[in-house]
């Protein structure tokens, strides 16, 4: 008998879900963090796995972890003390950045300061020109120079960025070669080996947050290794990359930026897989933890995908899962501002204390404490018997800003929930404005431990239709895990024309870009299986500033169709901005090489629908308004496929809370998910 494990830490629980390879049994554990000590909540989830379960820790085949060290250190601004060796006359690109202002229409809005401080940053005697010919070579004694300066005011680790290197990255592989000459004791990353774009900053900035984050996570890592080890677990670590695929944790400790988001992705990952088993391909998952709200857009079952996601304030240029992070989770704390104004989030309780309800110290009102005192939650434990619902202490935190307002409790509690759909809609409406889609078409898919708590109500606001709650909603992102494939994204920068001069070029570029995926799968991942490769390309009308990723065939390319190349491109300019110019000329500016390759995937279990009305358990006093109605109480490992109910309903189950506003009517599917219908949606 062998297992499959995906791992998830969020803000409050670290999430298991374990697959039985020869049964087919998907089961599920939770297990609360503990931040002053990471990791440490890995090893207690698997020994609870096999108190419970009876998971010997070496029948363990495949083992996949989400972390988030990685943007934890971001947030936290405690990752490492960076230099950045600059091309002399070009040292401010962190302090230029783009020039401008992270809030538009916000006057008093500032830029984070850099990872890098500015007497961090050294300059060195080189120079390439834009084609990548040498203006002036590489001096060694400004290279040993900065180091010795670097190494005086302490720093642990070295970046390197050279103006125009991703057209030649010979001298950030020469100066690299001297710094690890000298300087044996201290890290070196290049920009180009980290992500070579064309644009100076965004090649720069990724380098610096791959080096600022990497010696937490290598050690990080190189812990979890030695704790597997320790327990027995011989299978070697997988880590859940942003861009929704995986790869092995010993290139993890080099290649930190690419997992930084690794956690969201494998719940937009799992809500996907989720969602296609039952045939919905168009989506919005809602993956509600602790500490915040992610919201992605699936079309056609397949993920949106984004370049400049924000970690903090920080910008990430390298493709990940597209998320919209929102800062109100189950953890969020409610207040009131200085003009009497209630507010919730982003600050939030986390684990330690966590909510005021849950017993463990937490003197704030929280959304979930504000869920307890509305009687919504609390008819049973939480978190697999982890959580015993104190609802004393929730009506007293709550009632403590009620008293603020002149307020009942109720009321209060309601006003938390209502302020709390407010900042999700706005944030939610932005995303679904960015990719220009029709809610009416989508069926939000909510997990989380919060997700089902919320979604029905934000999904009123939206004006979406229809709901999908997962089986085990709490520990979705886990299972993403489970479904992910090993995953790469290759880019090149070539600013060619399209046109048939140039077709051989792009033919040439895309072929180097696949013999260094090729590289990456079969000797750094050991994956010998079949592979895809998908092809697409940064491309602009010429004049414009930015450009737009474009799907293209490997045919196209094979046969140098420029006229359906630059069909593609108008096509797609055509979806996002409604308009395109036949006569414009066309370039590429990159060139990118997506490689998956498809790993086991767990098979959910289904059984045929039998309709019939569920019976609830009991009914029990709930505010949904601030009138208390009778709401039925249904437990969910009791409800089968095709047992149908309509809301008020509040359905529990070990990871979360389901519940049912008043016109809403749900059914059972065969694989156990339920699903909400509006009674205003068409069928």
């Amino acid at each position: 008998m062998s297992y499959r494990v995906g791992v998830d830490i969020g803000g409050t629980f670290i999430d298991f879900c374990f697959f039985d390879e020869a049964t087919d049994d998907l089961f599920t554990l939770k297990v609360l963090t503990t931040p002053n000590n990471p990791g440490a909540e890995v090893m207690e989830g698997l020994r609870l796995a096999e108190e419970r379960h009876g998971v010997e820790p070496s029948a363990i085949s495949r083992f996949v972890h989400g972390t988030t060290v990685g943007v934890n250190t971001v947030i936290q601004g405690v990752g490492a003390r960076l230099a950045l060796f600059a091309t002399e006359n070009f040292e401010d690109v962190l302090e230029l950045a783009r020039l401008r202002m992270p809030e538009t229409y916000n006057l008093q809005s500032y830029r984070a300061a850099p990872l890098v401080p500015k007497d961090y940053v050294f300059s060195i005697r080189e120079r390439l020109r834009s084609d990548g010919t040498v203006s002036r070579p590489l001096e060694r004694d400004s290279v040993v120079a900065a180091v010795e300066a670097a190494k005086a005011k302490g720093a642990e680790g070295i970046v390197i960025a050279f103006i125009n290197a991703y057209r030649n990255s010979a001298h950030e592989r020469e100066a690299a070669a001297i710094v690890r000459e000298v300087a044996p004791d201290l890290f070196v990353f290049t920009s180009t080996e980290i992500w070579p774009v064309i644009r100076e900053y965004e090649r720069t900035t990724t380098a610096v947050i791959n080096g600022y984050v990497h010696p937490r996570v290598s050690h990080y890592i190189t812990r979890l290794q030695a704790a597997l080890r320790a327990h027995a677990v011989t299978a070697e670590p997988l880590l859940t990359k942003s861009n929704g695929g995986i790869m092995n944790a010993e290139l993890g400790k080099q290649d930190c930026v690419s997992m930084l988001l690794s956690g969201t992705a494998s719940g937009v990952m799992g809500g996907a897989f989720v969602a296609g088993k039952a045939g919905i391909d168009n989506a919005l998952t809602l993956d509600i933890g602790g500490t915040s709200a992610d919201v992605a857009v699936v079309i056609g079952g397949k993920p949106q995908f984004a370049v400049g996601e924000h970690v903090g304030s920080h910008a990430l240029h390298v493709p990940a899962v597209a998320v919209s992070s929102i800062g109100e989770g189950g953890g969020s704390i409610a207040w009131v501002d200085g003009f009497g104004v209630l507010k919730v989030g982003p600050e939030s309780a986390g684990s330690d204390p966590g909510p005021a309800c849950y017993g463990r110290g937490g003197t704030c009102a929280t959304i979930t404490d504000a869920f307890a005192v509305a009687g919504l939650i609390g008819h049973e434990n939480l978190a697999y018997g982890a959580i015993s619902l104190d609802k004393d202490r929730a009506r007293a935190v709550v009632g403590a800003i009620a008293d603020q307002l002149g307020w009942t409790a109720e009321a209060t509690a309601l006003a938390i929930i209502k302020v709390a759909i407010s900042g999700m809609y706005l944030e939610v409406n932005k995303l679904i404005a960015r990719h220009g889609i029709d809610v009416r078409d989508f069926t939000l898919v909510a997990f989380g431990g919060a997700g089902p708590m919320l979604a029905p109500m934000l999904a009123v606001e939206l004006g979406i239709p229809r709901i999908l709650i997962p089986t085990r909603p709490g520990v979705v992102s886990a299972l993403g895990g489970l479904v992910s494939d090993i995953r790469n994204d290759f880019i090149a920068s070539h600013y060619l024309a399209v046109e048939d001069g140039n077709t051989g070029a792009i033919r040439d570029g895309f072929a180097v870009l696949r013999e260094r995926a090729e590289t990456w799968l079969r000797e750094e991942q050991k994956f010998e299986g079949e592979a895809r490769y998908l092809l697409s390309a940064d491309m602009n009308y010429v004049g414009q500033s930015f450009e737009i990723e474009v799907d293209l065939d490997a045919v196209w390319i094979e046969t140098g169709d420029v006229d359906a190349i630059c069909r593609a491109f108008h096509d797609r300019h055509t979806q996002l901005y409604d308009f395109h110019d036949d006569g414009a000329e066309v370039h590429i500016v990159n060139l990118r090489l997506v490689v998956a390759a498809a790993g086991p995937k767990p098979t959910l279990k289904s059984t045929a629908e039998t309709p019939a009305e569920a019976v609830p358990r009991r009914t029990v006093p709930a505010h949904f308004t601030e009138d208390a109605v009778a709401t039925g109480l249904y437990v969910r490992d009791e409800l089968a496929p095709g047992h149908t109910f309509a809301g008020p309903a509040i359905l529990t189950q070990s990871d979360t809370t389901t519940c049912v506003p008043p016109g809403f009517t749900g059914r059972v599917d065969r694989f156990g998910n339920i699903l909400l219908t509006a009674s205003s949606a068409p069928n």
